[in-house]
């Protein structure tokens, strides 16, 4: 593990149940960097959190958390982590202040560092104005940020979080997101497992995508679309279908190369290879006679990315 690497995977292999839940997978996480675990349902990645945090011990392979063994030193593991779970960790009698010193005091902090990390967390989340309040009066949004508080209030070298914003209004869902990159920007290593892909792209410097307990991709959210998307598409609807090669020879002198149509009946969908295609094929179809009803230009993003190497099939 280098220096900078908190978060070190090699080889990882479990199997429940008879049936392989990961299959040699590979990832690391500097300090300071955000990385985003992707896949479909079932695709393991709750798994890997899982052994991560210690919970599962791997059949094969090498996990390390800030140079510990999880498999050898899970306590030293447990020491350097913050883990944010899917399912809200609360007491729902206590207040927001009493639930943070009950976990303050668990990672052995005491006094006034206690005092001091509970305040800071309460900022962090923007709930220092409801801190004598019983959780049980909170919505969702609120116990999702007091929950992610709890994670994080005593300065973890590493972080784990499971869908930290699954069914939060906006404005919790962007607090949530700010603290996840001010952790990375503290010197910390996140792990950040999330199905909303925009997520993905916005805080996550690499993402690694899952699929059936196998890594079959990952980089930067820029690299994997640059790499594996489709580029700009242009989506016409005419009145009637356009004819057959309609678009045969258009900028096929171009060195990006000349567009990709595919035919859907009324609609056709357009790869182009430059911004600049879009006029061209507007006015091809013009002038084939066809009668444009509607256009859409859509950018290749992650998500498309996503489908692309997972398929659309909703998996369990």
């Amino acid at each position: 593990m280098g220096e900078m690497t908190l978060v070190e995977v090699r080889g990882l292999r479990l199997a429940l149940g008879g049936r392989t839940i990961l299959d040699d997978v590979s990832f690391a996480i500097s300090a300071g960097e955000v990385v985003g675990l992707l896949g479909p349902n079932g695709a393991g990645k709750t798994t890997t959190l899982s052994v991560l945090s210690t919970l599962r011990r791997p059949d094969a392979g090498m996990v390390a958390v800030a140079g510990h063994s999880v498999s050898d030193a899970p306590s030293a593991v447990r020491s350097a982590l913050g883990v944010v779970p899917q399912s809200i960790a609360l007491y729902p009698s206590l207040s927001a202040r009493e639930n943070l010193w009950f976990f303050a005091r668990a990672a052995r902090l005491g006094g006034g560092a206690a005092r001091a990390a509970v305040d800071r967390a309460l900022v962090l989340v923007g709930l220092e104005d409801r801190a004598a309040d019983v959780v049980a009066t909170f919505s969702g949004g609120m116990q999702r940020r007091l929950n992610l508080a709890c994670g994080l209030l005593h300065a973890p070298r590493v972080v784990l979080l499971d869908e930290a914003t699954v069914g939060v209004d906006p404005q919790s869902r962007e607090r949530i997101l700010d603290a996840v990159r001010g952790e990375a920007t503290r010197g910390a290593a996140v792990l950040f497992s999330t199905h909303l892909l925009e997520e993905a792209e916005r805080v996550c410097d690499r993402v690694v995508l899952l699929d059936h307990g196998r890594v079959i991709a990952s980089g930067t959210p820029a690299a994997l679309v640059h790499e594996l998307g489709e580029g700009l598409r242009l989506t016409l609807v005419t009145r009637e279908p356009l004819p057959a090669g309609w678009l045969d020879g258009a900028g096929a002198g171009s060195a990006a190369g000349a567009p990709v149509v595919t035919p859907r009946g009324h609609e056709a969908l357009v790869t182009l290879a430059t911004l600049a295609d879009a006029a061209l094929v507007l006015e091809r179809a013009t002038a084939v006679g066809g009668d444009v009803l509607e256009f859409h230009l859509h950018q290749t993003d992650l998500q498309d990315v996503f489908l692309r190497l997972t398929g659309r099939e909703l998996r369990d």
